[in-house]
């Protein structure tokens, strides 16, 4: 029994040992990272391999393209609609109130760079379904959870769902200019307001990443020219799981492993 107890103290104190998975907020500055394929399993109402078109209320987001090509199509109360090109090397940049939806032409594959530690993927994200659906939240929340509940196919259903309503809004853009700029207007204050009841969990993340790494940086300025204690080298190994998002397969690079010393490693001198 003694035997036994000893054994499980050393398992718990070399867990305790065990140096933690550093979490999103880990990342350089706080940010998130996440490899996205582009949904093109197969093309929406509109007849495009696409994504959900959604918006963010406090998060900016960039896409860098690593292979294939595409377009984004993005909508803002200040210039209205247009089309960027998305093509190998690009990176494109904008800011939360973007209402913005991804095209796939050519096997699009991304890495998306995300502020505040990928907080879009924690509330601060709404899908365009429409108003009738703005209007109905037990229909919206049907709408959302569709991929948990079907996966794959209910991802591409909810996205079908969103794009019905996504094509009036682009058909008021060529047809009826100030329509199109109230309903734009009309959803983003939605999403805004449902922002707004959850400014207190996105403190907390706001404040978990980029606002200490904030304090880090200053930390190291104060410190010149000495140095300050670190953490050290952190890696993120790809373990194949993905998750249904609302632009296609994302790949989040949430698990950071530390890098310990070489094991050839002599003393040091």
């Amino acid at each position: 029994m003694k035997l036994a107890t000893a054994a499980v103290v050393l398992a718990f104190a070399a867990l305790a040992a065990r140096p933690p998975a550093a979490r999103a907020e880990d990342l350089i500055s706080g940010i998130g990272l996440t490899h996205l394929t582009v949904y093109d399993q197969r093309p929406a109402p509109d007849g495009k391999m696409s994504g959900s078109p959604h918006v963010h209320a406090v998060t900016d987001e960039g896409y860098y393209v690593i292979s294939g090509r595409g377009q984004v199509e993005l909508h803002d109360l200040e210039n209205g609609f247009r089309t960027v090109d998305l093509a190998p090397g690009r990176y494109l940049q904008f800011p939360p109130g973007t209402l913005h939806r991804l095209v796939n032409t050519d096997h699009l594959v991304l890495l998306v760079v995300m502020g505040n530690a990928g907080l879009a993927e924690r509330g601060d994200a709404r899908i365009y379904f429409g108003k009738a659906v703005d209007d109905d939240p037990a229909e919206f929340d049907r709408l959302v959870g569709l991929a948990k509940a079907k996966g794959l196919e209910g991802a591409l259903d909810r996205r079908d769902a969103a794009i019905r309503a996504y094509m009036g809004l682009v058909e008021l853009w060529t047809k009826d200019q100030p329509a199109y700029y109230m309903e734009l207007a009309r959803f983003i204050r939605v999403h805004m307001q449902a922002a707004a009841r959850q400014v207190s969990s996105f403190g907390r993340a706001v404040e978990a990443g980029p606002m200490a790494w904030g304090q880090r940086f200053r930390k190291r300025l104060e410190n010149l020219p000495g140095g300050s204690e670190e953490a050290g080298p952190v890696l993120y190994v790809p373990s194949g799981s993905t998750t249904l998002g609302m632009c296609g397969i994302l790949r989040p690079v949430t698990t950071l492993e530390p890098v310990g010393p070489a094991k050839d490693a002599g003393p040091r001198k």
